[in-house]
């Protein structure tokens, strides 16, 4: 049992060193090259600093819970953005896919 709460704590640290690593670099090279001049301002947004934690919380820490809230607070943040590039379907899809979550997640939690 105490293996596996070290090796949690390890992936966190793993985890959160390689997202500092990264946005210290995303930083770098923006005042470098200047992201919004090239045309990719986007990519220093404060959602997508949300987005990276996420891709990065969900390939390094074996406990994908801390990835998947923060990819769904991404999600909530953007969900016009979601819904824009869904289009027609998102009329239908969104609110089939907020059920199935919702009832996923409660027969999950009963049991």
């Amino acid at each position: 049992m105490t293996v596996a709460k070290a090796t949690n704590h390890k992936d966190t640290y793993q985890a959160t060193a390689v997202l500092l690593i990264f946005l210290g670099a995303l930083y770098l090279l923006d005042r470098w090259l200047n992201f919004g001049s090239l045309g990719l301002p986007w990519l220093m947004r404060k959602d997508m600093m949300l987005l990276y934690a996420a891709v990065i919380f969900l390939w390094f820490k074996s406990d994908k819970s801390v990835g998947i809230i923060l990819a769904g607070l991404w999600l909530i943040q953007n969900i016009g953005l979601v819904v824009s590039l869904l289009g027609q379907v998102s009329s239908f899809l969104l609110p089939a896919a907020l059920l199935l979550v919702g009832i996923l997640l409660y027969f999950f939690s009963s049991r």
